[in-house]
């Protein structure tokens, strides 16, 4: 049997939401390097895959959402998007209904397939915190924002406690 209840949320999401339910932060989880620069598109994604990798991976990327190991999952989504916009393509050409071989209407494979696309393609999406429920509570501080404790030492902004 599988595991019960919500998936777990990515420590790297627990902290940029500043771990809202202040539980301990698993110290032991696998630590994934980032690639140093943004991954290209694996080979097998389509057209219009790529174009959503070249849309999502540099965001992805900058905030440190973007490991070697995350390339699949994100390659998953993208092409769960392509496959939800040929779907769409398809709807509009083709109309949502026709007539099966008892001249009865029925509609046509590609509302189930847009359907189911685009389900996978949310939950992808989610993995990541790319959906407007699952970023209301990610805070990324601007690096202006940041201070860095040397900086304030050099610059005497930083006060020695007494001890």
């Amino acid at each position: 049997m599988g595991k019960r209840g919500p998936a777990k949320t990515p420590t790297n999401l627990i902290q940029l939401r500043g771990n809202p339910g202040h539980r301990p932060i698993n110290d032991k989880e696998p630590k994934f390097e980032a690639p140093a620069e943004v991954p290209e598109p694996p080979a097998f994604l389509d057209r219009y895959a790529k174009a959503e990798w070249n849309r999502v991976a540099p965001v992805l990327h900058k905030v440190g959402l973007l490991t070697a190991v995350d390339i699949m999952p994100l390659a998953a989504y993208c092409s769960n998007y392509s496959m939800y916009v040929q779907a769409e393509k398809a709807k509009r050409a083709r109309g949502k209904l026709v007539l099966d071989f008892g001249n009865y209407e029925c509609q046509i494979p590609e509302i189930g397939i847009a359907s189911t696309a685009m389900k996978q393609m949310v939950a992808f999406a989610k993995e990541f915190g790319m959906t407007p429920s699952a970023r209301t509570s990610v805070h990324i501080d601007k690096p202006e924002e940041t201070k860095d404790p040397l900086i304030e030492f050099i610059n005497g902004t930083r006060r020695k406690t007494s001890s």
